[in-house]
């Protein structure tokens, strides 16, 4: 088991990606903590963990709010005694559609931003003390294809993806020295269920970008859970401030 005895706080774990990052570091012997700001459906997943005899618990936050961020950082020590792991994986995706720019709210972007961004360093704030005094840490933050490919029609949600990206660069440099990794995930177009639902996604959406990746099927949550164990485990030790491309060959360099 590539994670054993590993603590693990997955936030936005209760369902699609999150969901299979939870399962999938459980499965490696992780003690995970799920985040989830629908705290019924943190709840279902740590249930299936347990079910196959694993550790979990469940936690409603809102990763937007430092009081949340801290109360998960906090049950995770008092329940299992560390954090070893943080998945910086909750993000406002379900529901957005594509639209064009200007008809975008303020509402909408700032709540965008609050989650997606404010979220992340929100969480990592809350968890890097015990880091810091354990002299080890792996965080993971999840950006998106789109902000590499400059898809068009989703402005707020590929900006906040590329401040992910931004921000692993600088958090890997100043949280180095005390023996913290910080690498990022890219999946491409994954078919979770907000993705099956978008709105406005035009017809043969799915099937144009499938036809421009290297590997000719569309991505599943489950192809992501390999790269995330691997950066949580300490295989990915000399690893720190990357974003890996985890798209079936959609963006190359």
């Amino acid at each position: 088991m590539k994670l054993k005895d590993k603590v693990a706080v997955i936030t936005g774990g209760g369902r699609g990606i999150g969901r299979a990052y939870a399962l999938g570091f459980a499965k490696e012997g992780a003690k995970v903590v799920i985040a989830e700001i629908v705290l019924e459906n943190a709840q279902a997943v740590a249930a299936e963990i347990e079910d196959e005899g694993g550790a979990a618990i469940a936690v409603k936050t809102d990763v937007s709010k430092e009081k949340d961020t801290r109360e998960m950082a906090r049950l995770a020590i008092e329940k299992f005694g560390g954090i070893d792991i943080l998945v910086n994986n909750a993000a406002i995706y379900y529901g957005i559609g594509m639209k064009p720019f200007h008809v975008i709210s303020e509402e909408e972007w700032d709540r965008m931003m609050a989650v997606n961004v404010k979220g992340g360093w929100m969480c990592t704030k809350a968890v890097v003390p015990q880091m810091q005094s354990q002299g080890s840490g792996k965080i993971i933050n999840v950006a998106s294809g789109t902000f590499f490919a400059g898809l068009p029609m989703m402005l707020h949600y590929v900006t906040s993806k590329g401040a992910a990206i931004a921000m692993t660069r600088a958090l890997a440099r100043e949280l180095g020295a005390f023996g913290i990794n910080v690498n990022c995930i890219s999946p491409g177009f994954t078919m979770s269920e907000a993705s099956k639902d978008m709105p406005g996604i035009p017809p043969g959406f799915t099937e144009q970008l499938v036809s421009m990746q290297c590997i000719k099927r569309p991505e599943q949550p489950n192809d992501l859970v390999g790269t995330a164990v691997f950066l949580a485990s300490d295989k990915s030790d000399w690893i720190t401030g990357q974003t890996l491309e985890v798209d079936g060959g959609f963006i190359l360099w």
